[in-house]
């Protein structure tokens, strides 16, 4: 069996999406999602609800008030923020805790990824929106490889220091990459195919035929998370790992500086989602 059959089959022992995700999911393709039907959607989940009210009151959001309710929610985020809010609660308690793996760490990139790629969407014409849950999921195929394979992913992780690395490591060293496993697990999750697709063009935007505007923005949002983590320029990051998709998507690398949101903000509610 292959590393990447391996994953596959990691990902099909996974339970199935929450019914709250799996209804948002269904949201994105609606005009008429109010925010009271959200607001009761969420509150059939006790602990999720909870989980979302924590995020609600974090820096990430500032909150002028302290949000008691899911009502006070709805009213002081809206209904794109609520949404984004309650699907980063679905999705990390989507998976199992491992020993070793620093779940926060891992769930506080993701967040920033997810900002970065909500951010850069317009850029690119991608759908912000899209682009959020897009940056929320990418990465979790790195879990159902360190799921199967912990030893083999921690080699991977010695060896990718520098920014958008870890890719190419995981190719050369797995056979495979994690958005490609990522792509697997949102179709075992029954996720828009745009976004199966998306995760599989992350891997390599370049060769992704047809070329896929939503993949890219992923992986662009990947690199400057990865470089905002090790204290380096994003904007030096992505010239010097992306330069041909950069000049594919003739992104304005000014645009990009002055849009990206504060990496601190981004990744500040992480915390609540863990506990």
């Amino acid at each position: 069996m292959s590393h990447f059959d391996l994953y596959v089959q990691q990902a099909t022992t996974l339970p199935a999406m929450p019914e709250v995700a799996r209804k948002l999911l269904q949201s994105f393709d609606r005009d008429d999602l109010s925010l009271g039907e959200l607001s009761q959607l969420i509150g059939r989940d006790q602990s999720l609800a909870a989980k979302v009210l924590r995020l609600a009151n974090s820096a990430r959001y500032s909150p002028s008030h302290t949000v008691s309710t899911l009502n006070d929610a709805a009213a002081s985020l809206g209904l794109r923020t609520l949404r984004d809010l309650t699907l980063s609660a679905c999705m990390t308690g989507a998976f199992p805790k491992m020993d070793g793996f620093d779940r926060v760490g891992f769930w506080r990139s993701t967040l920033a990824v997810a900002a970065y790629a909500q951010a850069l969407a317009p850029a690119l014409d991608a759908d912000p929106d899209t682009a959020y849950l897009g940056g929320l999921v990418v990465r979790t195929g790195q879990i159902l490889m360190t799921m199967a394979e912990p030893a083999a992913m921690a080699e991977v992780t010695r060896h990718a220091r520098a920014p958008d690395s870890r890719i190419g490591f995981e190719a050369t060293l797995l056979g495979c990459s994690h958005p490609q496993v990522s792509a697997e697990l949102a179709r075992h999750w029954h996720f828009p195919q745009t976004l199966v697709a998306a995760f599989g063009a992350a891997a390599d935007p370049m060769a992704a035929r047809p070329f896929c505007r939503l993949g890219a923005v992923l992986r662009l949002a990947s690199v400057v998370c990865d470089a905002a983590e090790t204290q380096l320029d994003p904007l030096e990051s992505l010239r010097t790992t992306q330069a041909a998709l950069i000049s594919h998507v003739n992104l304005d690398l000014n645009w990009v500086e002055a849009h990206l949101p504060d990496h601190r903000l981004a990744t500040a509610s992480a915390d609540a989602l863990m506990h």
